[in-house]
Protein backbone atom coordinates (compact mmCIF):
# COMPACT_ATOMS: atom_id res chain seq x y z
CA UNK A 1 0.00 0.00 0.00
CA UNK A 2 1.34 3.44 -0.91
CA UNK A 3 0.57 6.81 0.65
CA UNK A 4 1.82 9.92 -1.08
CA UNK A 5 1.95 13.12 0.97
CA UNK A 6 1.57 16.05 -1.42
CA UNK A 7 0.15 19.56 -1.82
CA UNK A 8 -3.26 19.59 -3.54
CA UNK A 9 -5.61 22.51 -4.27
CA UNK A 10 -8.58 22.14 -1.88
CA UNK A 11 -11.47 24.61 -1.96
CA UNK A 12 -13.47 25.17 1.24
CA UNK A 13 -15.40 28.20 2.56
CA UNK A 14 -15.20 29.84 -0.93
CA UNK A 15 -11.40 29.82 -0.99
CA UNK A 16 -8.79 27.46 -2.49
CA UNK A 17 -5.74 26.51 -0.43
CA UNK A 18 -2.72 24.50 -1.44
CA UNK A 19 -3.43 21.86 1.18
CA UNK A 20 -1.17 18.99 2.29
CA UNK A 21 -3.09 15.79 1.53
CA UNK A 22 -2.50 12.07 1.11
CA UNK A 23 -2.96 10.65 -2.42
CA UNK A 24 -4.61 13.97 -3.32
CA UNK A 25 -7.54 13.19 -0.98
CA UNK A 26 -8.84 15.20 1.99
CA UNK A 27 -9.38 13.37 4.27
CA UNK A 28 -6.94 10.67 3.15
CA UNK A 29 -7.88 7.13 2.10
CA UNK A 30 -9.66 4.75 4.48
CA UNK A 31 -7.55 1.65 5.16
CA UNK A 32 -9.62 -1.50 5.73
CA UNK A 33 -7.90 -4.48 7.31
CA UNK A 34 -8.64 -7.56 9.43
CA UNK A 35 -7.45 -8.34 12.93
CA UNK A 36 -4.21 -10.31 12.44
CA UNK A 37 -3.19 -8.58 9.20
CA UNK A 38 0.34 -7.28 8.64
CA UNK A 39 0.47 -3.85 6.99
CA UNK A 40 3.28 -2.66 4.75
CA UNK A 41 2.70 1.01 3.96
CA UNK A 42 5.20 2.94 1.85
CA UNK A 43 4.97 6.68 2.57
CA UNK A 44 6.50 9.07 0.03
CA UNK A 45 6.88 12.71 1.01
CA UNK A 46 6.28 14.98 -1.97
CA UNK A 47 5.34 17.96 0.21
CA UNK A 48 7.61 20.81 1.31
CA UNK A 49 7.43 19.91 5.00
CA UNK A 50 8.91 17.06 7.01
CA UNK A 51 6.28 14.42 7.73
CA UNK A 52 5.67 11.21 9.70
CA UNK A 53 2.56 9.03 9.93
CA UNK A 54 1.23 7.71 13.25
CA UNK A 55 -1.13 4.71 13.38
CA UNK A 56 -3.24 5.99 16.24
CA UNK A 57 -4.14 3.27 18.72
CA UNK A 58 -2.27 0.43 17.01
CA UNK A 59 -0.45 -1.51 19.74
CA UNK A 60 2.76 -1.86 17.64
CA UNK A 61 3.97 -4.88 19.65
CA UNK A 62 7.80 -4.81 19.39
CA UNK A 63 7.53 -2.56 16.29
CA UNK A 64 7.95 0.87 17.92
CA UNK A 65 9.97 1.97 14.84
CA UNK A 66 6.64 2.05 12.97
CA UNK A 67 4.73 4.14 15.53
CA UNK A 68 5.43 7.45 13.82
CA UNK A 69 5.74 10.39 16.25
CA UNK A 70 8.46 12.72 14.98
CA UNK A 71 11.71 12.67 17.02
CA UNK A 72 10.23 10.04 19.36
CA UNK A 73 10.35 6.77 17.39
CA UNK A 74 11.80 8.10 14.13
CA UNK A 75 13.32 11.11 12.46
CA UNK A 76 10.98 12.78 9.98
CA UNK A 77 10.59 11.71 6.35
CA UNK A 78 12.27 14.63 4.58
CA UNK A 79 10.77 16.14 1.42
CA UNK A 80 11.59 13.79 -1.48
CA UNK A 81 12.20 10.76 0.79
CA UNK A 82 10.25 7.61 1.61
CA UNK A 83 9.81 5.29 4.59
CA UNK A 84 7.94 2.00 4.78
CA UNK A 85 5.90 1.33 7.93
CA UNK A 86 5.60 -2.40 8.74
CA UNK A 87 3.43 -3.63 11.62
CA UNK A 88 0.84 -6.24 12.54
CA UNK A 89 -2.63 -5.69 14.01
CA UNK A 90 -2.88 -8.03 17.00
CA UNK A 91 -6.11 -8.57 18.92
CA UNK A 92 -7.70 -5.25 17.99
CA UNK A 93 -11.08 -4.82 16.26
CA UNK A 94 -13.09 -1.70 15.54
CA UNK A 95 -12.14 1.81 14.48
CA UNK A 96 -8.74 3.47 14.68
CA UNK A 97 -7.19 6.08 12.43
CA UNK A 98 -3.89 7.31 11.04
CA UNK A 99 -2.56 10.86 10.97
CA UNK A 100 0.57 12.94 10.47
CA UNK A 101 2.60 13.36 13.69
CA UNK A 102 4.73 16.32 12.71
CA UNK A 103 3.94 19.98 13.48
CA UNK A 104 0.27 20.67 12.64
CA UNK A 105 0.14 18.62 9.42
CA UNK A 106 -2.50 16.33 10.88
CA UNK A 107 -5.02 19.15 10.36
CA UNK A 108 -5.45 17.70 6.85
CA UNK A 109 -3.27 14.56 6.75
CA UNK A 110 -5.45 11.85 8.29
CA UNK A 111 -7.77 8.96 7.48
CA UNK A 112 -9.71 6.06 8.98
CA UNK A 113 -8.19 2.68 9.85
CA UNK A 114 -10.97 0.10 10.04
CA UNK A 115 -10.16 -3.26 11.62
CA UNK A 116 -12.68 -6.00 10.96
CA UNK A 117 -12.74 -9.36 12.79
CA UNK A 118 -10.54 -12.18 11.46
CA UNK A 119 -12.14 -14.08 8.54
CA UNK A 120 -14.68 -16.46 10.08
CA UNK A 121 -15.17 -14.33 13.22
CA UNK A 122 -18.10 -11.93 13.57
CA UNK A 123 -19.03 -8.73 15.38
CA UNK A 124 -20.46 -9.22 18.88
CA UNK A 125 -23.64 -7.53 17.59
CA UNK A 126 -25.97 -8.28 14.63
CA UNK A 127 -24.19 -7.54 11.35
CA UNK A 128 -25.12 -4.02 10.24
CA UNK A 129 -26.55 -3.43 6.74
CA UNK A 130 -23.99 -0.70 5.95
CA UNK A 131 -20.97 0.85 7.63
CA UNK A 132 -19.98 4.51 7.34
CA UNK A 133 -16.86 6.15 8.76
CA UNK A 134 -17.49 9.76 9.85
CA UNK A 135 -14.28 11.71 10.44
CA UNK A 136 -14.81 14.94 12.36
CA UNK A 137 -12.18 17.47 11.35
CA UNK A 138 -11.19 21.08 11.74
CA UNK A 139 -10.49 23.52 8.90
CA UNK A 140 -8.48 26.74 8.91
CA UNK A 141 -9.01 29.30 6.17
CA UNK A 142 -5.20 29.55 6.21
CA UNK A 143 -2.18 27.26 6.12
CA UNK A 144 -2.26 25.42 9.51
CA UNK A 145 1.56 25.35 9.58
CA UNK A 146 1.62 29.17 9.34
CA UNK A 147 -0.96 29.34 12.17
CA UNK A 148 1.20 27.32 14.58
CA UNK A 149 4.44 29.05 13.52
CA UNK A 150 2.89 32.47 14.14
CA UNK A 151 1.72 31.34 17.63
CA UNK A 152 5.15 29.90 18.45
CA UNK A 153 6.75 33.22 17.52
CA UNK A 154 4.28 35.32 19.49
CA UNK A 155 3.89 33.10 22.57
CA UNK A 156 0.12 33.64 22.33
CA UNK A 157 -2.64 31.11 21.67
CA UNK A 158 -3.00 30.20 17.96
CA UNK A 159 -5.95 31.41 15.90
CA UNK A 160 -8.97 29.13 16.24
CA UNK A 161 -10.28 27.20 13.23
CA UNK A 162 -12.90 28.59 10.85
CA UNK A 163 -14.97 25.43 10.45
CA UNK A 164 -15.45 21.88 11.60
CA UNK A 165 -15.91 19.20 8.97
CA UNK A 166 -17.50 15.78 8.51
CA UNK A 167 -15.49 13.67 6.04
CA UNK A 168 -13.76 16.87 4.93
CA UNK A 169 -16.94 18.89 4.28
CA UNK A 170 -18.13 21.70 6.57
CA UNK A 171 -21.83 21.30 5.70
CA UNK A 172 -24.54 23.75 4.76
CA UNK A 173 -24.30 26.14 7.72
CA UNK A 174 -21.12 27.62 6.21
CA UNK A 175 -20.55 29.80 3.13
CA UNK A 176 -20.06 28.00 -0.22
CA UNK A 177 -20.49 24.59 1.41
CA UNK A 178 -24.09 23.55 0.78
CA UNK A 179 -23.69 21.55 -2.42
CA UNK A 180 -20.87 19.35 -1.12
CA UNK A 181 -22.52 18.35 2.18
CA UNK A 182 -21.97 14.67 3.05
CA UNK A 183 -25.07 12.47 2.63
CA UNK A 184 -25.37 9.24 4.64
CA UNK A 185 -28.07 7.11 2.99
CA UNK A 186 -30.32 4.74 4.99
CA UNK A 187 -33.36 2.58 4.31
CA UNK A 188 -36.31 2.46 6.70
CA UNK A 189 -35.91 -0.27 9.28
CA UNK A 190 -32.25 -1.09 8.67
CA UNK A 191 -29.52 -0.86 11.31
CA UNK A 192 -26.22 0.67 10.25
CA UNK A 193 -22.83 1.06 11.90
CA UNK A 194 -21.31 4.52 12.10
CA UNK A 195 -17.61 4.74 12.94
CA UNK A 196 -17.06 8.21 14.39
CA UNK A 197 -13.53 9.60 14.70
CA UNK A 198 -12.57 12.91 16.25
CA UNK A 199 -9.72 13.96 14.00
CA UNK A 200 -10.04 17.65 14.89
CA UNK A 201 -6.77 19.29 15.84
CA UNK A 202 -7.69 21.15 19.01
CA UNK A 203 -11.30 20.59 20.01
CA UNK A 204 -13.47 18.08 21.86
CA UNK A 205 -16.78 17.68 20.05
CA UNK A 206 -20.38 16.79 20.84
CA UNK A 207 -22.07 14.66 18.15
CA UNK A 208 -25.80 14.10 17.55
CA UNK A 209 -28.22 12.90 14.88
CA UNK A 210 -31.66 14.54 14.91
CA UNK A 211 -34.43 12.32 16.40
CA UNK A 212 -32.25 9.17 16.37
CA UNK A 213 -30.81 7.18 19.25
CA UNK A 214 -27.26 5.85 19.02
CA UNK A 215 -26.24 2.51 20.52
CA UNK A 216 -22.56 2.67 21.48
CA UNK A 217 -20.82 -0.69 20.83
CA UNK A 218 -17.12 0.20 20.76
CA UNK A 219 -14.47 2.88 21.27
CA UNK A 220 -10.78 3.06 20.32
CA UNK A 221 -10.96 -0.44 18.71
CA UNK A 222 -12.24 -2.16 21.85
CA UNK A 223 -15.79 -3.46 22.18
CA UNK A 224 -18.05 -1.99 24.87
CA UNK A 225 -21.15 -3.11 26.75
CA UNK A 226 -23.82 -1.60 24.45
CA UNK A 227 -25.70 1.41 25.79
CA UNK A 228 -28.06 3.86 24.15
CA UNK A 229 -27.60 7.62 24.11
CA UNK A 230 -28.67 10.60 22.01
CA UNK A 231 -25.30 12.37 22.24
CA UNK A 232 -21.60 11.46 22.05
CA UNK A 233 -18.57 13.40 23.26
CA UNK A 234 -15.23 12.65 21.63
CA UNK A 235 -11.89 14.23 22.39
CA UNK A 236 -9.36 14.48 19.54
CA UNK A 237 -7.87 11.03 18.95
CA UNK A 238 -10.92 9.15 20.22
CA UNK A 239 -13.19 6.92 18.13
CA UNK A 240 -16.70 5.64 18.90
CA UNK A 241 -18.64 2.94 17.04
CA UNK A 242 -22.43 3.27 17.16
CA UNK A 243 -25.38 1.38 15.72
CA UNK A 244 -28.23 3.50 14.40
CA UNK A 245 -31.63 2.12 13.41
CA UNK A 246 -33.61 3.98 10.75
CA UNK A 247 -36.85 3.93 12.77
CA UNK A 248 -38.11 7.47 12.13
CA UNK A 249 -40.52 8.78 9.47
CA UNK A 250 -38.64 8.86 6.12
CA UNK A 251 -37.07 12.32 5.83
CA UNK A 252 -33.72 14.07 6.05
CA UNK A 253 -32.11 14.44 9.45
CA UNK A 254 -29.03 16.47 10.27
CA UNK A 255 -25.95 14.75 11.65
CA UNK A 256 -24.24 17.55 13.58
CA UNK A 257 -21.13 18.20 15.67
CA UNK A 258 -19.93 21.24 17.57
CA UNK A 259 -17.47 22.13 20.30
CA UNK A 260 -17.40 20.97 23.88
CA UNK A 261 -15.37 23.93 25.16
CA UNK A 262 -14.50 23.45 28.82
CA UNK A 263 -11.82 26.14 29.29
CA UNK A 264 -13.54 29.17 30.79
CA UNK A 265 -12.99 32.34 28.80
CA UNK A 266 -10.71 30.73 26.19
CA UNK A 267 -11.63 31.50 22.56
CA UNK A 268 -12.89 28.57 20.46
CA UNK A 269 -14.54 27.88 17.10
CA UNK A 270 -18.27 27.98 17.93
CA UNK A 271 -19.55 26.87 14.52
CA UNK A 272 -21.51 23.67 13.75
CA UNK A 273 -20.65 21.10 11.08
CA UNK A 274 -23.42 19.05 9.49
CA UNK A 275 -24.02 16.06 7.26
CA UNK A 276 -27.40 14.58 6.32
CA UNK A 277 -28.90 11.21 7.22
CA UNK A 278 -31.21 10.67 4.27
CA UNK A 279 -33.88 7.99 4.01
CA UNK A 280 -33.85 6.43 0.56
CA UNK A 281 -37.37 5.07 1.07
CA UNK A 282 -39.99 6.03 -1.55
CA UNK A 283 -42.07 8.57 0.45
CA UNK A 284 -38.89 10.48 1.18
CA UNK A 285 -37.63 10.72 -2.40
CA UNK A 286 -40.66 12.77 -3.45
CA UNK A 287 -40.86 15.26 -0.62
CA UNK A 288 -37.34 15.28 0.83
CA UNK A 289 -35.82 17.31 -1.97
CA UNK A 290 -37.63 20.48 -0.91
CA UNK A 291 -37.84 20.16 2.88
CA UNK A 292 -35.07 21.29 5.20
CA UNK A 293 -33.55 18.53 7.34
CA UNK A 294 -34.50 18.27 11.02
CA UNK A 295 -31.81 19.82 13.28
CA UNK A 296 -30.79 18.13 16.56
CA UNK A 297 -30.53 20.27 19.69
CA UNK A 298 -26.85 20.08 20.63
CA UNK A 299 -25.62 20.50 24.22
CA UNK A 300 -24.41 23.96 25.21
CA UNK A 301 -20.69 24.49 24.58
CA UNK A 302 -19.72 24.14 28.26
CA UNK A 303 -22.05 21.23 29.13
CA UNK A 304 -19.60 19.28 31.28
CA UNK A 305 -22.44 17.26 32.87
CA UNK A 306 -23.35 15.74 29.48
CA UNK A 307 -19.69 15.06 28.63
CA UNK A 308 -19.17 13.35 32.00
CA UNK A 309 -22.38 11.30 31.80
CA UNK A 310 -21.18 10.00 28.44
CA UNK A 311 -17.64 9.01 29.48
CA UNK A 312 -18.92 7.41 32.69
CA UNK A 313 -21.33 5.17 30.71
CA UNK A 314 -18.49 3.25 29.01
CA UNK A 315 -17.97 -0.31 30.26
CA UNK A 316 -16.21 -3.39 28.90
CA UNK A 317 -18.62 -6.11 27.71
CA UNK A 318 -17.53 -8.55 30.43
CA UNK A 319 -15.23 -8.85 33.44
CA UNK A 320 -11.69 -7.89 32.40
CA UNK A 321 -8.24 -8.59 33.75
CA UNK A 322 -7.30 -5.28 35.37
CA UNK A 323 -3.90 -5.23 37.13
CA UNK A 324 -4.62 -5.19 40.89
CA UNK A 325 -1.09 -5.41 42.27
CA UNK A 326 0.71 -2.21 41.24
CA UNK A 327 4.50 -1.92 40.74
CA UNK A 328 4.60 1.70 39.53
CA UNK A 329 2.18 4.18 41.05
CA UNK A 330 2.50 7.54 39.27
CA UNK A 331 0.71 10.81 39.95
CA UNK A 332 1.09 13.17 36.99
CA UNK A 333 -0.27 16.71 36.84
CA UNK A 334 -1.36 17.89 33.39
CA UNK A 335 -2.08 21.48 32.54
CA UNK A 336 -1.15 24.83 31.10
CA UNK A 337 1.13 27.50 32.48
CA UNK A 338 2.58 30.87 31.59
CA UNK A 339 6.23 31.66 31.49
CA UNK A 340 7.71 35.07 32.02
CA UNK A 341 9.05 36.85 28.98
CA UNK A 342 12.68 35.73 28.56
CA UNK A 343 15.30 38.43 29.20
CA UNK A 344 16.06 40.37 26.08
CA UNK A 345 13.00 39.04 24.19
CA UNK A 346 10.85 41.60 22.42
CA UNK A 347 7.22 42.14 23.43
CA UNK A 348 6.31 40.78 20.00
CA UNK A 349 7.38 37.35 21.30
CA UNK A 350 5.47 37.59 24.59
CA UNK A 351 1.85 38.11 23.61
CA UNK A 352 0.36 35.68 26.14
CA UNK A 353 -1.63 37.05 29.12
CA UNK A 354 0.16 40.02 30.79
CA UNK A 355 3.18 39.84 28.50
CA UNK A 356 3.98 36.15 29.09
CA UNK A 357 4.33 33.11 26.81
CA UNK A 358 2.00 30.09 26.99
CA UNK A 359 3.52 26.83 28.15
CA UNK A 360 2.27 23.45 29.40
CA UNK A 361 3.71 20.63 31.46
CA UNK A 362 3.42 17.23 33.11
CA UNK A 363 4.72 17.21 36.70
CA UNK A 364 6.13 20.66 36.02
CA UNK A 365 8.31 19.47 33.12
CA UNK A 366 7.53 21.11 29.79
CA UNK A 367 8.56 18.44 27.29
CA UNK A 368 11.12 19.31 24.62
CA UNK A 369 11.56 16.99 21.65
CA UNK A 370 15.13 16.39 20.47
CA UNK A 371 15.99 17.62 16.96
CA UNK A 372 19.07 15.61 15.96
CA UNK A 373 17.93 12.11 16.96
CA UNK A 374 14.77 10.22 17.81
CA UNK A 375 14.41 9.14 21.44
CA UNK A 376 14.13 5.49 20.39
CA UNK A 377 17.38 5.69 18.44
CA UNK A 378 19.10 7.39 21.41
CA UNK A 379 17.86 4.61 23.72
CA UNK A 380 18.83 1.82 21.32
CA UNK A 381 22.27 3.19 20.47
CA UNK A 382 22.89 4.49 24.03
CA UNK A 383 23.69 8.01 22.80
CA UNK A 384 24.41 10.15 25.89
CA UNK A 385 23.16 13.65 26.67
CA UNK A 386 19.87 13.71 24.73
CA UNK A 387 17.37 12.76 27.42
CA UNK A 388 17.31 11.84 31.10
CA UNK A 389 15.03 9.18 32.59
CA UNK A 390 14.16 11.15 35.71
CA UNK A 391 10.63 12.44 35.14
CA UNK A 392 9.36 12.83 38.72
CA UNK A 393 6.72 10.15 39.56
CA UNK A 394 4.85 12.80 41.60
CA UNK A 395 4.54 16.58 41.31
CA UNK A 396 7.78 18.18 42.63
CA UNK A 397 5.55 20.33 44.87
CA UNK A 398 2.14 19.39 46.25
CA UNK A 399 -0.44 22.15 45.86
CA UNK A 400 -4.19 22.66 45.51
CA UNK A 401 -4.14 21.41 41.90
CA UNK A 402 -7.61 22.61 40.93
CA UNK A 403 -7.97 25.53 43.31
CA UNK A 404 -6.46 29.00 43.37
CA UNK A 405 -2.86 28.36 42.43
CA UNK A 406 0.11 30.50 43.44
CA UNK A 407 1.78 32.38 40.56
CA UNK A 408 5.08 30.75 41.50
CA UNK A 409 3.86 27.47 40.03
CA UNK A 410 3.37 28.91 36.55
CA UNK A 411 6.96 28.46 35.41
CA UNK A 412 7.60 24.83 34.42
CA UNK A 413 11.14 23.68 33.65
CA UNK A 414 11.79 22.74 30.02
CA UNK A 415 13.42 19.36 29.54
CA UNK A 416 13.54 16.01 27.74
CA UNK A 417 12.81 13.86 30.77
CA UNK A 418 11.22 10.43 30.40
CA UNK A 419 10.09 7.75 32.85
CA UNK A 420 11.64 4.28 32.75
CA UNK A 421 9.48 1.16 33.18
CA UNK A 422 10.67 -2.40 33.60
CA UNK A 423 9.16 -4.89 31.14
CA UNK A 424 5.99 -6.40 32.63
CA UNK A 425 5.57 -3.80 35.37
CA UNK A 426 1.98 -3.09 36.38
CA UNK A 427 1.37 0.63 36.16
CA UNK A 428 -1.21 2.96 37.63
CA UNK A 429 -1.26 6.63 36.63
CA UNK A 430 -3.41 9.29 38.25
CA UNK A 431 -3.72 12.04 35.63
CA UNK A 432 -4.54 15.18 37.60
CA UNK A 433 -5.75 18.28 35.76
CA UNK A 434 -4.58 21.65 37.08
CA UNK A 435 -5.96 25.16 37.09
CA UNK A 436 -2.54 26.86 37.07
CA UNK A 437 -3.64 28.91 34.08
CA UNK A 438 -7.11 27.65 33.20
CA UNK A 439 -8.64 24.25 33.88
CA UNK A 440 -9.94 22.34 30.88
CA UNK A 441 -10.67 18.83 29.66
CA UNK A 442 -7.47 17.22 28.28
CA UNK A 443 -7.59 14.17 25.96
CA UNK A 444 -4.46 12.27 27.05
CA UNK A 445 -3.17 9.69 24.54
CA UNK A 446 -0.62 6.98 25.29
CA UNK A 447 1.23 5.51 22.31
CA UNK A 448 1.83 1.75 22.05
CA UNK A 449 -0.76 0.83 24.69
CA UNK A 450 -4.41 0.49 25.54
CA UNK A 451 -5.23 1.16 29.19
CA UNK A 452 -8.17 0.63 31.51
CA UNK A 453 -9.86 3.81 32.75
CA UNK A 454 -10.79 2.73 36.27
CA UNK A 455 -12.14 6.04 37.63
CA UNK A 456 -12.57 9.75 36.98
CA UNK A 457 -13.74 12.63 39.12
CA UNK A 458 -13.61 16.36 39.81
CA UNK A 459 -11.34 18.36 42.12
CA UNK A 460 -8.12 16.93 43.54
CA UNK A 461 -7.65 13.16 43.57
CA UNK A 462 -7.81 11.91 47.16
CA UNK A 463 -6.41 8.36 47.51
CA UNK A 464 -8.18 7.92 50.87
CA UNK A 465 -11.68 8.35 49.50
CA UNK A 466 -11.40 8.08 45.69
CA UNK A 467 -9.88 4.58 45.66
CA UNK A 468 -13.33 3.32 46.65
CA UNK A 469 -14.64 4.52 43.24
CA UNK A 470 -12.24 2.29 41.26
CA UNK A 471 -13.99 -0.02 38.80
CA UNK A 472 -11.78 -3.12 38.71
CA UNK A 473 -14.52 -5.32 37.18
CA UNK A 474 -15.46 -3.98 33.73
CA UNK A 475 -13.70 -0.65 33.05
CA UNK A 476 -13.40 0.45 29.39
CA UNK A 477 -10.15 -0.14 27.47
CA UNK A 478 -9.01 2.97 25.57
CA UNK A 479 -5.95 4.65 24.09
CA UNK A 480 -7.04 8.24 24.80
CA UNK A 481 -8.60 9.37 28.10
CA UNK A 482 -10.59 12.58 28.56
CA UNK A 483 -9.28 14.02 31.83
CA UNK A 484 -12.26 16.02 33.17
CA UNK A 485 -12.04 19.81 33.44
CA UNK A 486 -10.68 20.59 36.91
CA UNK A 487 -10.52 16.88 37.69
CA UNK A 488 -8.65 13.58 37.40
CA UNK A 489 -8.62 10.19 35.66
CA UNK A 490 -6.97 6.98 36.83
CA UNK A 491 -5.60 4.50 34.27
CA UNK A 492 -3.89 1.10 34.55
CA UNK A 493 -1.89 -1.02 32.11
CA UNK A 494 0.89 -3.62 32.03
CA UNK A 495 4.14 -2.42 30.40
CA UNK A 496 4.41 -5.37 28.00
CA UNK A 497 5.59 -3.51 24.88
CA UNK A 498 9.26 -2.45 24.80
CA UNK A 499 10.18 0.89 23.24
CA UNK A 500 9.83 4.62 23.82
CA UNK A 501 6.18 5.63 23.98
CA UNK A 502 4.90 9.19 23.93
CA UNK A 503 2.10 10.22 26.28
CA UNK A 504 0.63 13.58 25.37
CA UNK A 505 -2.40 15.78 25.24
CA UNK A 506 -4.09 15.29 21.85
CA UNK A 507 -4.97 18.98 21.58
CA UNK A 508 -2.08 19.82 19.25
CA UNK A 509 -1.82 23.36 20.57
CA UNK A 510 -0.91 21.84 23.97
CA UNK A 511 1.73 19.43 22.58
CA UNK A 512 3.37 22.44 20.93
CA UNK A 513 3.58 24.00 24.41
CA UNK A 514 5.09 20.87 26.01
CA UNK A 515 2.11 18.91 27.42
CA UNK A 516 3.80 15.54 26.92
CA UNK A 517 6.24 13.00 28.31
CA UNK A 518 7.46 9.56 27.27
CA UNK A 519 7.81 6.12 28.84
CA UNK A 520 10.93 4.11 28.13
CA UNK A 521 9.85 0.47 28.47
CA UNK A 522 12.86 -1.82 28.76
CA UNK A 523 13.18 -5.16 26.96
CA UNK A 524 12.13 -8.27 28.84
CA UNK A 525 13.60 -11.76 28.41
CA UNK A 526 13.93 -13.43 25.01
CA UNK A 527 12.95 -12.39 21.52
CA UNK A 528 9.19 -12.03 22.13
CA UNK A 529 9.82 -9.43 24.84
CA UNK A 530 12.44 -7.50 22.88
CA UNK A 531 12.11 -4.53 20.51
CA UNK A 532 12.79 -5.57 16.90
CA UNK A 533 15.91 -4.08 15.28
CA UNK A 534 15.36 -0.83 13.35
CA UNK A 535 14.39 -1.18 9.67
CA UNK A 536 17.08 -0.44 7.08
CA UNK A 537 15.17 2.51 5.60
CA UNK A 538 14.53 4.30 8.94
CA UNK A 539 14.90 8.02 8.15
CA UNK A 540 18.04 9.77 9.39
CA UNK A 541 17.83 13.16 11.06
Amino acid sequence: MELQVQATPVKRLCKTHNTITVNGMYPGPTLEVNNGDTLVVKVTNKARYNVTIHWHGVRQMRTAWADGPEFVTQCPIRPGSTYTYRFTIQGQEGTLWWHAHSSWLRATVYGALIIRPRPGDSYPFPKPKRETPLLLGEWWDANPIDVVRQATRSGAAPNVSNAYTINGQPGDLYNCSKKDIIIVPVNSGETNLLRIINSALNQQLFFKIANHKLTVVGADASYLKPFTTSVLMLGPGQTTDVLITADQPPAKYYIAARAYASAQGAPFDNTTTTAILEYETAPCLAKCTSTKPVMPSLPTFNDTATATAFTKSLRSPRKVDVPTEIDENLFITVGLGLKNCPRGASRRNCQGPNGTRFTASMNNVSFVLPSKFSLLQVHQQRIPGVFTSDLPPNPPRKFDYTGNVSRLLRQPARGTRVYKLKYGSRVQIVLQGTSIFTAENHPIHLHGYDFYIIAEGFGNFNPNKDTAKFNLIDPPLRNTASVPVGGWTVIRFVADNPGVWLMHCHLDVHITWGLATAFLVENGVGELQTLEPPPADLPLC
